[in-house]
């Protein structure tokens, strides 16, 4: 019989391994093994949360919630705080082990906000692979109050399988960070070789038909000619500007204050605690106030931008503040256009958020806060 137990567990191991190494969509393949997980083992229900260096944590899987747990959007599993969650952020979550009465659980039967379907306990298991830890996982039965150490030895090695997958997938999207950010600075550096000079070639030809033209007609042709080439030339050192920003190898406000002085923007910068951040972080605040201070250039008609860039307490704080003509800005509302919402992706995709304040005749502040 313990034979056939070993080998049973062998079996959901390999199966499971399997699974993991088929993609590199993180959610995706989280739901599918949790699933799969679920479904060997004759578990009923289970959810893994995601945790940030920060302790924030997000619902990245979920199987079968009872009512209670997932009404409104699975609000219950996206706010407030859990013994599991408290446990992993304070340390003492360093193996699979028994919850009993399980908070949110216990919050919805004392409320009487749902049905739990006769789900009361769960296991929780830590994600890690070595010393990184990503989350936990948590799976649990109707009427299922204690998990057996057998159990809790088999969850735990998945665990491991699971933590070693997501070390793997976040290993590989930094790999196509870093070959699409090689990727944009070869294009930027073939439009600045080519395109941008043949610009420069069409202007000083336009310029030396203008000077020998014999009629007015002509010399206005050559002249509106050479106006365009400029034009583009403009807007192809804005896009190279965009694709490999030079002077950020010096830090976020050189960059920011350079890409200004391209605009012909009038910038005032100003820097408190310390100005050294993570590749990352720098590289969403660069992006961010880049559309900040394009959009002062193209739309507030700005007589002077105020950009002032905050590091304390694990986070980096950024404010673009202009004197322009601003908009009528409804917070409750989608953000209007393309731009903002990017800017707002952006600091989304490293658990930041974005702020604005805008009335017509006001100007407007822009308020970004990243974690570092």
């Amino acid at each position: 019989m313990a034979g056939d137990k070993a080998n049973s567990d062998v079996g959901i191991l390999k199966e499971i391994a399997e699974l993991l190494n088929e993609g590199t969509e993180l959610n995706r393949i989280l739901a599918e093994v949790l699933r799969r997980l679920l479904h060997i083992t004759g578990l009923e229900a289970g959810w893994i949360f995601l945790i940030d260096a920060q302790g924030d944590y997000h619902l990245a899987a979920k199987v079968e919630l009872p009512p209670a747990l997932s009404m409104d959007d699975f609000a219950p599993m996206c706010e407030g705080g859990c013994w599991c969650v408290d446990r992993y952020n304070d340390g003492r979550l360093n193996k699979a082990t028994n919850i009993f009465e399980c908070k949110r659980l216990e919050d919805a039967i004392n409320n009487n906000t749902g049905e739990t379907n006769g789900l009361t306990h769960h296991a929780t298991v830590p994600l890690r692979a070595g010393d990184e830890k990503f989350g936990i996982m948590n799976v649990g039965s109707p009427h299922k109050t204690h998990f057996k150490k057998d159990e809790l030895a088999l969850l735990e090695a998945i665990a491991f399988q699971i933590g070693t997958a997501i070390k793997r997938i976040r290993l590989a999207q930094q790999e196509q960070e870093l070959a699409l950010a090689a990727e944009r600075n070869r294009l930027a550096r073939d439009l600045h070789d080519s395109v941008n000079q043949l610009l420069f070639s069409l202007s000083l030809t336009a310029s030396a038909g203008t000077e020998m033209a014999d009629t007015p007609e002509l010399k206005d042709t050559f002249s509106y000619i050479q106006d365009l080439a400029q034009e583009a030339q403009g807007e192809m050192r804005a896009l190279i500007w965009q694709l490999r920003p030079r002077g950020l190898e010096n830090g976020i406000i050189c960059a920011l204050s350079g890409y200004a002085e391209m605009l012909v923007l009038p910038l005032e910068t100003k820097v408190i605690g310390v100005s050294s951040l993570p590749g990352k972080v720098e590289e969403a605040l660069w992006r961010i106030g880049q559309e900040a201070l394009a959009n002062c250039k193209k739309h507030s008609q700005a007589e002077l931008v105020h950009l002032t860039l905050e590091t304390s307490s694990g986070l980096a704080e950024m404010t673009i503040q202009d004197n322009g003509a601003g908009f009528n800005f409804n917070p409750e509302k989608e953000l209007p256009s393309l731009g903002l919402k990017s800017m707002q992706m952006r600091a989304y995709s490293l658990g930041g958020k974005l702020q604005i304040l805008s009335k017509p005749g006001e100007g407007t502040l822009i308020i970004v806060r990243i974690p570092i």
